[in-house]
């Protein structure tokens, strides 16, 4: 009783009423200066929501060994591997002596009523027409290098990913941050304000408010806390791991096109060229293959027409007029390859408005994040100076919390323009097709 007392008669001097009330508000700001391990450490402070999503930051880890680390577990790599095997399997039947399966033939014949017996075996071998083993050979180089490719294009999609999470998780996180710093504010400023309501300085109603609009400041740090969370979750679905590198800000790489050296459209023009060798493949086969065929014959048997010996037999089978048979295959090949072309079309013309879009994104958030910084400035002094006179009684609780709100939005949008700017440096890289 004997310190609220105290209270009270500071209180009812404007002049300490002041003092005390600008030694309580110089607490409230909140500062604008971090770094990414404060973006993304992990809280020590219990959640409000009983869900937590943890995640640890590595210090020895990069961006560079998270895409790889990534790529490893993503679900693409089962398809890469196949792809592999298949170009193995082609580049063996190039190797192979023979156009195909060799074919081993025996045949009898009995002649009971003359008492004659034929016995004969063969081999059907099948040969290569001429210029086939080349475009097999070429066939299984492009299997091969489509094969790299296709995983080079998938690490820079992962890469995507990986970066996308990242930045979110930052920027979920430093909205968590000012969320939790305005809840500060509002608890300091409503223990101040019933300070003064108990002396009589304020009316009831003032209390009232400020309590109302700290109900509204927990409910924001409820949802940005939910949001964190997410970003976290989201974050470890795609790396599956809960490490997060301390540092995984980019040099922005320099003003460049999008050209055919893009390894999205490396990617897919080989696998136009595969196409094309696909084709020479079956047009090589012609209507079929030349088989040479070499074999015995034994004549056995009692009656006295019986040669009693064995012989051996060579010839060839060569097919024609088989176009008829092949031209379904190439068309078929072809629809394939048509829609390939017409991918890259598209996908050339997406990369150039992406493009377009990220470099726009950074020329823009540059002249915001000045005026970010600029718009926090201004509204930090007049923040201080709405403190002083409400301290005083020149103003109104509303006005005050009016510029208290718009100078944490100023606050809260010049940290964001900041990450937002070094986001948006990783996303033009992306776009242009650099993988760290």
């Amino acid at each position: 009783m004997f310190f609220l007392c105290i209270i009270r008669k500071c209180l009812a001097c404007p002049t300490m009423k002041s003092i005390i009330f600008l030694l309580v508000t110089v607490q409230l700001m909140p500062q604008i200066a971090y770094t990414n391990d404060k973006i993304l450490v992990s809280d020590q402070s219990k959640p409000v929501v009983d869900h937590l999503d943890s995640i640890v930051i590595d210090k020895v880890l990069t961006l560079s060994k998270l895409i790889d680390l990534t790529m490893e577990k993503y679900p693409d790599t089962v398809w890469l591997s196949a792809l592999e095997d298949e170009a193995n399997a082609l580049a063996a039947r190039g190797e192979s002596w023979t156009a195909g399966a060799s074919q081993a033939i025996f045949g009898y014949q009995s002649i009971s009523t003359s008492r004659l017996n034929y016995g004969t075996a063969n081999i059907e071998v099948p040969l290569w027409n001429f210029g086939q083993r080349d475009a097999q050979h070429e066939l299984a180089n492009q299997a091969e290098t489509s094969a790299e490719l296709q995983a080079a294009n998938i690490k820079l999609r992962v890469a995507g990913l990986v970066r996308g999470a990242l930045w979110g998780m930052a920027l979920a996180k430093i909205r968590y941050e000012q969320t939790q710093i305005e809840l500060d504010v509002y608890e300091k400023l409503l223990a101040n304000i019933k300070l003064r309501v108990e002396s009589g300085d304020l009316p009831r109603s003032d209390e009232l408010l400020a309590h109302t609009e700290l109900l509204q400041k927990r409910s924001a740090f409820t949802l940005a806390e939910a949001e964190l969370m997410h970003a976290r979750k989201r974050y470890s679905s795609i790396t599956q791991t809960t490490k997060v590198p301390s540092s995984f800000e980019e040099k922005l790489a320099g003003s460049r096109e999008v050209g055919q050296n893009h390894p999205t459209l490396i990617a897919i023009n080989s696998q136009i060229d595969r196409k094309h060798a696909e084709i020479k493949a079956v047009q090589a086969i012609g209507s079929g293959q030349t088989n040479i065929i070499a074999g015995i014959l034994s004549d056995e048997g009692t009656d006295y027409r019986s040669n009693k010996a064995e012989f051996f037999n060579v010839g060839v089978s060569i097919p024609f007029g088989g176009s008829a048979h092949t031209q379904p295959h190439i068309a078929a090949i072809n629809v394939e390859l048509n829609k390939l072309i017409a991918e890259r079309e598209q996908l050339y013309r997406d990369l150039e408005q992406a493009h377009h879009e990220a470099e726009h994104n950074l020329e823009v958030n540059r002249v915001e994040l000045d005026n970010a910084n600029e718009q926090k400035k201004v509204s930090e002094e007049l923040l201080k100076m709405t403190q002083l006179a409400f301290s005083v009684g020149d103003i109104g609780l509303m006005d005050l919390l009016r510029i208290q709100s718009r100078t944490q939005q100023a606050i809260l949008n010049a940290k964001e323009r900041a990450v937002m700017l070094q986001r948006d440096e990783a996303l033009y890289n992306q776009v242009v097709g650099v993988i760290p």
